[in-house]
Parts: C-alpha cells; structure tokens; sequence
C-alpha cells in the first residue's frame, strides 16, 4: 500500500464515523475525476427548498454505500459464506459507483436535459468507461453490477429491494432532512441478512426489522421525496430547462457552460451515448453548478419566461400546487388553466411553461421484486407472506396522487 493511500484511507461520515477505503484501486476510483463530480450533485435536489439541512451529495452517499457493503461482506463471511478478496472489493466497486451515472439534480432532469436515458444505464457506460482507463480492473464489478455473475448475491446487494443502496440513503436522508420517521434499523438488518440457494435472505428474527424497513421508505416518499413542494420545485426546473432548450434549438444562444449548451443544442438518446466515449465525458463535466450558474445568468434574459422562472427560483417563488387522491376532470383542469392565464396574462402557447399537471405514486414494496425470508425451519418464504400483519401486504399497492401547479404570479 503506498504511503498517498495511508495518509487518505481514513474518512469521517457524519452518519456512521470513520470509514475506511480499503484498496488502492478503491482509493484510485474515489479520487478520479468522474467520481469527484459526485460532491456537486446533491442526493436530493432541490428537497432543501423544503428541508433545509438536505445539503448532503452524491459524494456522501456512494461512500457511506460502501461502507455499509464492506460490513455486510463481513457478516456474511463470518456467517461462513465464502467470500473471494476479489469479490470482496469488487462488490465494493459496484456499490461505490452505481450512482455515477447522475446527472445535475439526480432524478429531476433526467426526462428533459437528456432524452428519456434512467441513470443506471448512463452509471454503466460510466464503469465500463473507467474500466477501459483501468485496465479491466473493474471487470469484476461490471458483471456484479449487470447481474452477470454466477453468486447472484452479489448484485442483490447492489440493487433490489433491500440493498445496500437503499439502507444508506434512508439512513442519510433521515439525518439530513431531520425526519425522524424514516429512521431504520440498518446495523440489524446487516446482522439478520444470510445467503440460501445463492440469493440474499434475512432471518425470521429480523422480520420486524424489516416491516420497519418498508413502512419508513413509504414514510419518507410522502414527507422528503414526493413532498408536494419539492415536486412544484422539480416541476418548474423542468419546465425552465424546457424553455431553454427552445430558445438555444430555435437560434439564439444562451449563456451557459460550453457542456450545457451541448446538452441543450442537441437531443441525445441513450444510443448516442454508447457510439461515443467522448459524448460521455461531456455528460461528465455537467452538475448542480452549471445549471445554477446559467439560472442567474437567465434572471436578466430578454426571453421573458427565462427570466420569471429563474427569478422564481432565485427567490423561492415557487409554483403553487394542488394534491387529489383522484384525477383531475377535463373541467377541472381547464378551469385551473383559465384561471391561471387570467391571472399571469400570458399567451395561451406559453402557459405550458408555467402550468404543470400529472400524477406522483409510491409502493415501498414490489411483490414480484420479493424480499425473502429465511424460516427456523430452512425455508424461503416472501415477507409479505411471514408478515403476521397485513401492512406488508398493504404496502405492495401503488398510491397514485395527482397534481396540477401553476405559476402564482409573473416577477419581472
């Protein structure tokens, strides 16, 4: 180990301590470029229009990831689970960096900067891109994180509904935001999980803990990551990113990085990216700070509606939003549209920008993406079925919610 890694291989998380990197290849990684863009990507956008605290960024979570993976291989090796060096620091890998694939504000932008591309398939043109510049060292971790290595275990940690993903973020959004409802019993939930016929279960004694699991991730949708305002907030930044995207394609340069204007001059699908390596690395400049920094460039645009809507943002003038537990009627959606036009005196083509519609759902517990668990007498069975209450079943159902947000007022 070299003395750079010895001097670095200590860092302090606000949520579990100090956490180790374990390898030199681990430490590389963290320390390339690609993955130090992560520290200006915020894990939860623009929820901190909401919860102030929720500062915290991509960077923290794919560490503290980690970490949680590092003591769950452990516990599995001590549970008698053969476990390779190899494929020891290989699950490290896949978890570290399976998050590298986002882009500015996470989930927000990823059906309106780029065309329709889910940030697992860019986090895969991503570690393959790394594994080209490595050598093939991520090999290894490639076919965990695509499910195409025989101990099918490994990606089960790396994405289902119980991996290690998962129990980070939960636990982080919780300090964070300061929602004390989404608080999980990670450290037992570690200790319960096992390995069975190759797949990942948890004992019959950490079924409660699970059941707390599920109801804290329901939880936190509702209050942190389908609060009403954050949706109003991620509505209009869609929208604005929307209306610059037609002003740059209609012949009119904005200002805004180089990489930004790329991604606004031109649609790109997912299999542009994958013809080009280069086409990637332009992605991979892109983060939070270029879309702040052309939003206060834009408060000062002629274009009127660049300019109301980054003002609003600027000064938390968020659209205004309504909740229904049913579908909004033709009626009543065009009188939400009336009344909103009356009121910002717009041309009727312009309102979609500043008047938004559609539903949000959430189901903690997908029954054909089944969490298994493992009886005293040796037998899998799914949760839900060992669940002695009925919320388990309950949580399986997708809650539909619908909304419609429109602009309050027009600034400028």
């Amino acid at each position: 180990m070299s003395e750079t890694l010895k001097s670095h291989k200590i860092l302090n998380d606000p949520v579990y301590g100090f956490i180790t990197i374990p390898s030199e290849l681990i430490f590389t990684i963290i320390d390339h470029p690609y993955f130090q863009r992560l520290r200006r990507i915020k894990q939860l956008g623009l929820t901190d229009f909401v919860y102030p605290g929720a500062l915290h960024t991509r960077f923290h979570h794919a560490l503290g990831a980690m970490h949680l993976m590092s003591i769950t291989l452990d516990n599995l090796r001590n549970k008698g689970n053969e476990i390779s060096d190899e494929e020891y620091e290989a699950s490290l890998i896949a978890i570290l960096l399976h998050d590298i694939g986002h882009g500015p504000f996470s989930h927000a932008l990823e059906f309106s900067l780029l065309k329709n591309i889910p940030h697992e398939s860019l986090s895969l043109l991503v570690i393959d891109l790394l594994n080209k510049q490595l050598n093939g060292q991520l090999d290894l971790a490639l076919r965990i994180f695509k499910n195409q290595y025989e101990r099918k275990f490994f990606h089960q940690l790396v994405s289902s509904q119980l991996d290690i993903d998962r129990l980070d973020y939960l636990q982080r959004d919780c300090f964070f935001t300061g929602v004390s409802e989404g608080t999980i019993g990670a450290d037992r939930i570690i200790k319960m999980m096992a390995i069975k016929d190759d797949q990942l279960v948890v004992e019959e004694k950490g079924l409660y803990s699970i059941e707390n699991f599920l109801s804290a991730r329901r939880l936190m949708y509702w209050q942190v990551y389908l609060h009403k305002t954050t949706v109003s907030a991620e509505k209009m930044l869609i929208n604005l990113i929307s209306r610059a995207k037609d002003v740059q394609q209609g012949g009119r340069n904005l200002f805004a990085t180089e990489e930004f204007l790329y991604f606004l001059q031109n649609d790109i699908s997912l299999e542009d990216f994958k013809k080009s390596d280069t086409l990637i690395q332009t992605f991979l400049e892109l983060d939070d700070y270029d879309i702040w920094g052309a939003i206060k460039l834009w408060k000062k645009e002629p274009d009127y509606i660049l300019k109301n809507i980054s003002q609003m943002f600027l000064s938390r003038n968020l659209f205004k939003i309504t909740l229904s537990n049913e579908a909004f009627t033709s009626e009543e959606l065009n009188s939400l549209i009336d009344k909103t036009q009356k009121r910002l005196q717009i041309p009727k083509e312009d309102l979609k920008y500043f008047f938004s519609h559609g539903s949000i759902s959430n189901n903690a517990y997908v029954a054909k993406e089944r969490i298994h668990i493992l009886t005293k007498k040796g037998e899998i069975i799914d949760v839900a079925q060992a669940a002695d209450l009925p919320n388990i079943k309950a949580m399986s159902k997708i809650v539909k919610k619908h909304y419609a947000c429109r602009a309050k007022n027009l600034i400028l």
